[in-house]
């Protein structure tokens, strides 16, 4: 039986027997996966009463009925504990920290924001870091050198968008 490539969903053949059973599981991995949402930050033993449709994600180093499935999705269904191994790109919400959670380089980033740009209201309010401003040193008058730091400052934060110009 094949799968699809990226989720591993079951096909259909022609003549096939007992379709639904491959319909169903695909269904319950797609049930899983789309807007998918943990109960909490990984952890490594499974709840001791999930409820129906719980998951989670599986620490690095899990035991009992997780034992082997490192990193993997796991979700509570009415046939027992469902391991869905995920990939780069597959994003959770973690329900307990009000967080997203994504997969990324063989583990999970929980908290992490990645992007090129922070955009809000159609203004780019941060951007790209930009070089350091050298430490003020030495000088004649003091408020020379303090006004050429605090233009340095003000420039950064301008060019990153913290500030309007």
């Amino acid at each position: 039986m094949s799968g699809t490539p990226r989720l591993g969903l079951a096909l259909l053949s022609a003549g096939q027997a007992q379709k639904e059973f491959f319909h169903n599981e695909a269904l319950q991995t797609l049930d899983i996966l789309v807007a998918a949402a943990v109960e909490e930050l990984p952890r490594a033993a499974p709840p001791a009463s999930p409820a129906l449709g719980a998951a989670y994600i599986v620490d690095s180093a899990p035991t009992g009925a997780w034992t082997g499935k490192a990193q993997n999705l796991a979700a509570y269904t009415t046939g027992g504990w469902r391991f869905i191994p995920p990939m780069d790109g597959v994003y959770v919400f973690v329900k307990s920290q009000q967080l997203w959670g994504g997969y990324r380089a063989g583990a999970w980033e929980i908290g992490k924001v990645r992007g090129s740009n922070l955009v809000l209201g159609g203004v780019q309010v941060v951007g790209s870091q930009a070089a350091a401003i050298p430490n003020p040193s030495g000088g004649i008058t003091a408020d020379s050198e303090a006004r050429t730091a605090v233009g340095q400052i003000l420039a950064a934060l301008r060019q990153h968008g913290l500030i309007a110009t």
